[in-house]
């Protein structure tokens, strides 16, 4: 045992003194197959949480189900992320975002991103290159930000946001938003140029673990500017109240 400066003193406590020598790995006690510890970065784990598994109901009655994943396998510094969101109704996908990425740890708390996004349901399919930021801002506020680049020159990009705000140990109110724009307008999508919709809402979970915890909400969408014309001229509405109850889950 060295010390900065100089050797230890004579009654310096020895760091193994409490374990009694042991480390991991060694001993008796210890199960079969169990390696010693190492440095991070050197473990490849995987996990998939299932942030939103949620049946929405609307003021016109258009219920539908709504599901938002995300999937990562790797290490610490490095792992491929996989993203998924989508509107199922009447046993039909409406509309889905799948994300394959690979994720580089760029600072303790954030991540850069990068790879491929595709997008199917109603309207025409398409398929992205996607470049973003996901990470912990200050006072623990989960956000994220994807830049989309497709075919014929489409660009799109994604901010979202949502905080924790715990009101027990076991209940917890979430805040969420998310914002949309593009660069052109879709119109086989139903998507105009410049903000396309934004989505604010507030949901109010249980956790009977930290790994599964039913909820219920509400949320409120908007659609701005050229959507807001396609919106209205399918039929639909630009603006909309949803209460949604549903279930969060990881393993």
């Amino acid at each position: 045992m060295q010390m900065q400066g100089g050797s230890p003193p004579e009654d310096a406590r020895d760091p193994n003194a409490y374990s009694e020598g042991f480390e991991r790995g060694t001993g008796e006690h210890v199960p079969p197959g169990v390696t010693r510890l190492e440095l991070g970065d050197q473990h490849a784990f995987g996990n998939l949480r299932v942030n939103r598994l949620e049946r929405v109901w609307t003021r016109r009655g258009s219920n539908f189900t709504a599901y938002d994943l995300q999937g990562r396998f790797g290490r610490d510094f490095d792992y491929l992320v996989v993203k998924a969101e989508g509107e199922v109704a009447k046993g039909k996908l409406h509309d889905s975002r799948t994300e394959f990425l690979w994720a580089h740890a760029v600072a303790g708390y954030w991540d850069s991103q990068l790879g491929v996004r595709l997008d199917k349901g109603t309207g025409r399919s398409r398929q992205w290159l996607a470049v973003g930021i996901q990470g912990l801002a200050p006072y623990w506020f989960d956000l994220s930000a994807t830049a989309y680049l497709g075919n014929g020159g489409r660009t799109a990009l994604r901010l979202d946001g949502e905080y924790d705000w715990r009101l027990t140990q076991k209940l917890i109110l979430k805040p969420r938003t998310e914002w949309t724009f593009y660069g052109k307008d879709d119109r086989e999508n139903g998507r105009g140029k410049g903000l396309s919709t934004a989505t604010a809402g507030v949901r109010l979970r249980y956790e009977i673990t930290r790994q599964i915890a039913p909820y219920v909400g509400v949320e409120w969408q908007k659609s701005f500017g050229r959507t807001s014309d396609f919106v209205r001229a399918s039929g639909g509405r630009d603006s909309q109240t949803r209460w949604v109850a549903g279930l969060s889950f990881w393993f």
